[in-house]
């Protein structure tokens, strides 16, 4: 009798060990399925990322603050930031009680201000205007001056019509 209730408790032993041997292969193939699946997606992620990238440093081409050259007009001036300033002083120009004065249109639904500013180099900006409803770019040509005035000067404009 003590010899049998050893040989099932052998035997049960066994069972549990092979259950336990098989159940940990299963769960270590599967998990290396996902650790591959992973490691897939981390890869498509990198790709996308540099591109985004990419797309990134070509969009940043035409700014000022990568542009050494245009840069080099102002390193007298001293201006840690010099994109910040400009920005600054040509939102300035929106303080007014009505229509930006840059902005050759009057406002329809409200008073036209700039919203948006690009500084591409150190003579020319990009701004998106709007009064909520209605929107248009400008072409502004600027001098950033020694006194750290600036001259603001509309090159071009163009307001975009509703096609309903």
């Amino acid at each position: 009798m003590k010899k049998n209730i050893f040989l099932y408790l052998f035997v049960f032993t066994a069972l549990i060990c092979l259950y336990l041997s098989v159940s940990g292969s299963n769960m270590a193939d599967e998990n290396m399925g996902k650790i591959k699946k992973l490691k897939e997606q981390v890869a498509t992620l990198k790709d996308s990322v540099q591109q985004s990238n990419l797309k990134v440093m070509d969009m940043q081409y035409f700014s000022l603050e990568n542009n050494d050259d245009a840069l080099a007009y102002y390193e007298h001036l001293n201006l840690n930031d010099p994109t910040a300033y400009i920005t600054d002083k040509l939102l300035e120009t929106n303080e007014q009680k009505s229509d930006n004065p840059l902005i050759p249109y009057e406002g329809m639904e409200g008073d036209f201000k700039i919203n948006k500013i690009k500084v591409l180099n150190h003579k020319w900006i990009l701004t998106d205007f709007s009064d909520g409803k209605y929107w248009g770019e400008l072409l502004i040509k600027y001098e950033l001056k020694d006194d750290l005035g600036i001259d603001f000067t509309l090159v071009d404009h163009l307001l975009y019509t509703r096609s309903n």
